[in-house]
């Protein structure tokens, strides 16, 4: 590479990203350098790069932004959706040099560089997303200076995949919580709000946005681990049950399906992303893996119950099978369809208080179109009281 492009990149390292199928991208390092592996997925949203960074669902993946420029708005501290980055590491076209946001406090290289999150930028990540697409997500390593691509190739086969692993005990908190602030507003702040409810949100690495929609619609949220029994979880006496977003495979987190399907029936319940996966185990439905998942905030789905479609943010790369629900003896429905692949995007009981959508509702980044499910969800809490 010239000298023209060392300066260009700041006398930054060259790096390389492998996949596990031996396909290798050059490029060069931003923020932390050293090896990082995970599974490579591209992400299709145009912005919210922060909110990526600091969702759990992404905890040990590697994440590709299609969009062309990333950074361009810089860090803040309301933007983040948990205490810390989750992402593995990160991959961008171009990592912009200049901040261009008045909330920026800092700007993405720094703030990936403090918090220890490996970057690649400079590579084709038009070519690399449509070799995800062609032969699936998969392992891949990021390795920062004078590294041996053979050496970050053997370093993604070993990690292996995502299935059969347990990420949900990586990212839950180690004791319950309590959440009581509402939606943001970078001009007027946190709004204030009168409590009518009180939910129980199980978190299987939540988001705080997610938290802060339920404050929003008048909802007291205890928080509480993973782990936790259906009877501790009664105790409390909820008017609801939310099951929240996290990553991974749902079908090593047996102690969550249990759990959901001694409240079944006792208490209002409401999941999404993972615990909609979660839900529809403990319907005696199975889940399995998607090639490439659904990571964006452009992915339409169609409401069959009011036939609307509806723009939706998803992160998520295991998916229900609808006839393993009708198997099972359930009397379940199919409420919302993925128009992309046809997949399963949402469901619910006809006989009991429980629904759940693969999508993201709360949108943080990503369109509101979804919003009305928190409001469905505090009507079934309001008609069971």
């Amino acid at each position: 590479m010239s000298g023209l492009a060392q300066i260009l990149h700041g006398g930054r390292p060259r790096a390389c990203l492998a996949l596990a199928d031996g396909t290798v991208f050059s490029g060069w390092s931003f923020g932390a350098r050293k090896i990082t592996v995970g599974e490579v997925v591209f992400n299709t949203c145009l912005a919210g790069y922060q909110e990526v960074l600091t969702d759990p669902s992404y905890h040990r993946q590697i994440v590709v932004m299609t969009a062309p420029q990333i950074g361009n708005t810089g860090i803040n501290p309301e933007d983040s959706e948990s205490d810390k980055p989750w992402v593995a590491g990160f991959v961008v076209k171009e990592n912009s040099i200049v901040t261009s946001s008045w909330r920026a406090t800092e700007d993405l290289g720094s703030f990936m560089e403090r918090q220890d999150i490996t970057g690649i930028e400079g590579i084709d990540t038009r070519a690399l997303t449509r070799h995800i697409r062609d032969r699936g997500a998969q392992a891949g390593a990021i390795g920062t200076g004078d590294v041996n691509p053979d050496e970050l190739v053997d370093n993604a086969r070993a990690w292996g995949t995502m299935e059969g692993k347990d990420l949900v005990a990586e990212v839950t908190p180690d004791r319950e919580y309590t959440w009581e602030e509402g939606p943001y507003h970078p001009l007027t702040g946190f709004s204030e709000v009168d409590f009518r409810f009180h939910v129980v949100a199980v978190d299987y690495g939540i988001k705080r946005n997610i938290l802060r929609e339920l404050v929003g619609k008048g909802c007291r949220v205890t928080v509480v681990p993973a782990a936790t029994g259906a009877e501790r979880i009664l105790s409390l006496a909820p008017d609801g049950v939310f099951l929240s977003n996290g990553p991974g495979d749902p079908e090593p987190v047996r102690y969550a399906v249990e759990t959901v399907r001694s409240l079944l029936g006792n208490v209002p319940v409401f999941g999404i992303c993972l615990g909609h996966q979660i839900l529809g185990l403990a319907l005696g439905g199975r889940t399995s893996k998607l090639k490439f998942g659904h990571h964006g905030a452009n992915h339409p789905v169609k409401d069959l119950i009011t036939e609307k479609v509806e723009i939706t943010s998803q992160n998520h790369g295991f998916v229900v099978d609808p006839d393993s629900l009708v198997g099972a003896g359930q009397d379940v429905r199919v409420t919302h369809l993925n128009l992309n692949d046809r997949t399963v995007e949402g469901i619910e009981h006809l006989e009991i208080p429980a629904f759940s959508v693969q999508y993201h509702p709360e949108a943080s980044p990503g369109p509101h179109d979804s919003n009305y499910l928190f409001d469905r969800f505090v009507g079934l809490m309001d008609r069971k009281r």
